[in-house]
């Protein structure tokens, strides 16, 4: 039997070009869903196009089918479409002839409820977030020009290409890729895989460890992003130790792994530039830093060279320098004369009222006193002892009579107190005598000092005292006027003399004696002798 697609037999069924066949379907499913309402949850939606059209997808946990809205209807919608919005769109199903794709037109659209999709990313969200997964004080910084750079990304996209050429042309480091599937089932199991696996590398191993990660992947429906909010994907990003850069979709795609990253880049190109500078700029910045150290260092030169040539110009020339300092010296050493003179007049004049003071009437008038208040203490105590030795006998004479009628070893036992009140009666007065023997050498030692420091003794040796009128000691010839009386003091006595000038002749009998009697000499005051006492009193020497 011959079959019915032989070529050799000829055929009923009608011939179609494609363009009436896709026409003819097209009439066919635009007659048969000319109105239809739907419910799904919005897919893709990127905004409106530059045209003023919009294009995304409805879609449910099974299917999904393309939708468009056009310029007009659009802006008579009340609501606006968001991606991962569950909407009831109403419209008309078409096709598109040219790719053989059906797809609804959207006229008028409501929504409907958060979509399922949506609301399983906002529950995980909310749960890592108490978890403090996306804690913005955990974020870390990126490292201003790292030395490798680990990308977990597919092998074969345009991603690593633009990732790889965008580093290349900013700042060459070396670039180690980890290989991952994006999307479809595992796709999160190997990108969490490949984040711990960096996090692995030893520092100082065959490897070297990445100082900073990209995570990256193009654009893309929330079903061909949705294994980059996987759990494990967010933990892994959120626990890495090496700082993360999420670039995963266009800038309006937002994942869970943007916000456990440690910065979100808009696109993957944004990736690596956050994580390289730019070479040319650097080396320019350098270079522009290099050149202004440079200009400052030679204009502080400069500046420094001008201050010192005014302060070289400022400075006074040596004779001015010395000037005042000669001027000061000549008046300090002129000046020295006059202060030496003053200073001897001062000291003089010192000295003589400290030896006014110091007058043999005073010193002999001292030691009076003091031998008196000898004399006085020494009776004081003769008397004090005197008492003593009663009351010492008067208590004695009541012991005894007391004793008088006690038995013979209280007898024995009071002879012998009596025999210690009489050694202490013998030590008292041998204390007496000793201290009146030390008083007597005290003033007898003031005498020989007072009879040392008088003059009398300078007079025996030559010496003569001048005195005036008012018979006080003249110390200078200066003041002295021709004609005036003086008394000369020798040590056996005194001569008078009138004062004139040796040259002239000498004055005439009548004018006045040359010499006359010798005067009486001031007799020294007289001292008690050692054998007298005085008011009576005996002698203690």
């Amino acid at each position: 039997m011959a079959s019915f697609f032989d070529d050799d037999q000829p055929s009923n069924l009608t011939e179609f070009s494609v363009s009436e066949l896709s026409g003819s379907i097209k009439r066919t499913i635009e007659t048969a869903f000319d109105q239809v309402r739907v419910r799904g949850e919005i897919s893709g939606f990127r905004g409106q196009h530059s045209s003023g059209h919009a294009y995304f997808s409805l879609k449910d946990d099974k299917a999904r089918i393309d939708a468009v809205i056009w310029k007009g209807s659009f802006s008579k919608l009340k609501y606006r479409p968001e991606e991962g919005m569950e909407v009831i769109a109403t419209g008309r199903i078409t096709t598109f002839p040219g790719s053989s794709k059906y797809q609804i037109v959207i006229e008028q659209m409501e929504p409907a409820g958060a979509g399922a999709l949506m609301a399983l990313i906002e529950e995980r969200k909310r749960r890592f977030t108490a978890e403090g997964l996306f804690d913005p004080a955990a974020k870390q910084l990126l490292p201003f020009l790292p030395k490798v750079i680990g990308v977990v990304t597919s092998p074969t996209g345009a991603v690593i290409r633009d990732i790889l050429h965008r580093i290349s042309d900013r700042f060459p480091v070396h670039v180690l890729v980890w290989p991952v599937k994006v999307q479809g089932e595992g796709s999160g199991d190997e990108v969490a895989n490949a984040i711990n696996g960096f996090n692995a590398f030893q520092p100082d191993g065959v490897i070297p460890r990445p100082d900073v990660l990209i995570v990256a992947r193009g654009g893309g429906s929330l079903e061909d992003l949705w294994s980059f909010n996987d759990e494990a994907v967010v933990r892994a990003a959120a626990a890495s130790a090496i700082p993360l850069i999420s670039a995963v979709g266009h800038e309006t795609d937002w994942t869970l792994i943007d916000y456990a990253a440690d910065v979100r880049a808009p696109t993957p190109t944004g990736a690596a530039e956050m994580a390289v500078p730019v070479k040319a700029d650097l080396e320019a910045q350098l270079a522009g830093l290099a050149a202004r150290l440079a200009g400052a260092v030679n204009r502080q030169m400069d500046h420094r060279r001008q201050n010192l040539r005014a302060l070289a110009r400022a400075l006074p020339s040596l004779d001015q320098l010395l000037a005042l300092p000669r001027r000061r010296f000549d008046e300090a050493a002129s000046g020295l004369g006059r202060s030496l003179e003053l200073n001897t007049m001062t000291k003089r004049q010192s000295y003589e009222r400290a030896a006014a003071k110091l007058s043999p009437d005073m010193l002999v008038r001292r030691l009076v006193e003091r031998r008196q208040r000898v004399n006085e203490r020494a009776a004081l105590a003769d008397r004090i002892i005197e008492r003593l030795i009663e009351r010492q006998k008067a208590h004695l004479g009541r012991i005894d009579a007391t004793l008088t009628a006690v038995p013979a070893r209280l007898k024995a036992q009071t002879g012998r107190s009596r025999d210690r009140l009489d050694s202490f009666s013998r030590r008292a007065d041998s204390a007496v005598i000793n201290d009146l023997r030390r008083a007597r050498s005290t003033v007898s030692a003031h005498d020989r000092m007072l009879q040392s420091l008088s003059y009398k003794n300078v007079l025996m040796r030559g010496y003569a005292v001048i005195r005036g009128e008012d018979d006080r000691p003249l110390s200078r010839a200066a003041g002295l006027e021709d004609g005036r009386a003086i008394a000369i003091e020798f040590a056996d006595g005194r001569v008078s003399a009138v004062t004139g000038d040796g040259d002239k002749a000498s004055p005439s009998p009548q004018a006045a004696p040359a010499t006359t009697a010798p005067a009486k000499p001031n007799p020294p005051p007289k001292l008690p002798k050692k054998s007298e006492s005085p008011a009576g009193q005996g002698s203690l020497f």
